[in-house]
């Protein structure tokens, strides 16, 4: 069986993070969320499979190369829609294929569950159904897909993973695959909804935090580097190689530490926390429910809470991120009430005694005022004096 990821949106929902890598590069708990739904095909046994990519392309490409992933590249040269860019794929598919988003969680299991069947939408439960598309099913079957209403009785929503045959590209002559789906519907062909076990998307750049939290809860325990012996490890703990974990420094896991950091001392690193490479902690900080991206540096005194810290961001001593909830109103989003600490874009640099409340903060932002509280939403390259 063959299998088709797309990977060539820009994943514009997850700005600021996204404006200098796709989506489906996000790092989470270390690992770029393409990786999970390849590593899923493979576990099944699918060893056909083919990336369309299309915005930032060369960083999809380079991680594939730098990784010796089997895959085969597809380029869609304009972004017109995932139909359009399953279409980009056609020459190289046979028969039956699976489809899949490469910007979602994916687990073996459900991969599993689905493969075998024919004309077949994996389906979950959601508590935000408005954001995904709507399936309503009766009898077994799939009846129609209403994709993103703005109002729904239903929870029921497509995952973005399909089993298909080259049949379906007789419907498949608009932008985007649901209403391809629902043009065989509406012809009478059988569409069968599947229930999925495990699947996670990212909406907003605050949903990273809950993703990254279940995915934490699944890594192996691995305590490489240097740790030292008056520091306190508890839990479900994964550091990498030449990491240096000062003394008296505590961690409670899951936590997910990568290579090349330097924790301490006397720091506090607290569940649901995940630290890319080459990342420093410097003294009695503290970091709890947190996704931390490589090249960080976290100034002494410093408390991150509820926080996504992109590559490269160097807050200075005593920086704080205080969670609270708010209604942000986001370009082509409308308003979207949200609670978490701070959302930083890459190479944010903050001053010290900086509070970050509840705010998006911009790539290349610097906040160069003491004693200041940012809230609400920062452009990219914006100075805040």
């Amino acid at each position: 069986m063959q299998a088709v990821i797309l990977a060539a949106g820009e994943g514009t929902r997850l700005r600021p993070l996204t404006l200098s890598r796709p989506k489906a590069l996000v790092p989470v708990a270390n690992t770029p969320i393409l990786k999970y739904v390849i590593d899923a095909l493979l576990a099944n046994g699918i060893r056909e499979i083919i990336v369309v990519v299309g915005y930032r392309k060369e960083h999809v490409i380079r991680y594939l190369n730098d990784h010796d992933l089997p895959v085969r590249v597809v380029y869609q040269e304009n972004q017109l829609g995932t139909a359009h860019a399953l279409r980009c794929a056609e020459p190289y598919l046979q028969d039956r294929f699976l489809l899949l988003a490469g910007d979602n969680y994916i687990d073996a299991a459900s991969i599993a569950q689905i493969k075998n069947e024919r004309n077949a939408i994996l389906v979950t439960d959601h508590p935000r159904p408005t954001d995904f598309g709507v399936v309503i099913a009766r009898d077994g079957l799939v009846r129609e897909i209403r994709e993103k209403p703005t109002t729904t009785d239903g929870k029921i929503v497509s995952t973005g993973i399909y089993s298909l045959d080259r049949s379906f590209f007789r419907y498949a002559v608009g932008p985007e695959v649901p209403d391809a789906l629902q043009a065989m519907i509406l012809d009478g062909v059988r569409v069968t909804p599947v229930r999925a076990v495990d699947w996670l998307d990212a909406v907003n750049p605050w949903d990273l935090l809950e993703m990254n939290s279940r995915l934490l809860a699944r890594i192996e325990t691995q305590r490489a580097g240097t740790i030292s012996r008056s520091s306190k490890l508890y839990g479900l703990i994964r550091i990498g190689k030449g990491c240096e974990i000062g003394p008296n420094t505590y961690i409670h896991g899951p936590v997910m530490i990568g290579e090349g950091c330097r924790i301490g001392p006397n720091c506090v690193i607290l569940p649901n926390t995940s630290i890319g490479a080459r990342v420093t902690i410097e003294p009695l900080s503290y970091v709890a429910h947190s996704l931390v991206m490589d090249d960080v540096v976290i100034g002494s005194h410093s408390r991150v809470i509820d926080a996504v810290i992109g590559e490269g961001c160097r807050l200075a001593d005593h920086t704080a991120t205080w969670t609270s909830e708010a209604i942000f109103e986001r370009e082509k989003e409308g308003f979207q009430k949200a609670s978490f600490g701070a959302v930083l874009g890459d190479r944010v640099r903050s001053a010290p005694y900086t509070i970050l409340k509840n705010c998006i903060v911009g790539n290349n932002a610097s906040i160069q005022s003491g004693n200041t509280t940012v809230t609400g939403i920062i452009p990219d390259d914006a100075v805040v004096i």
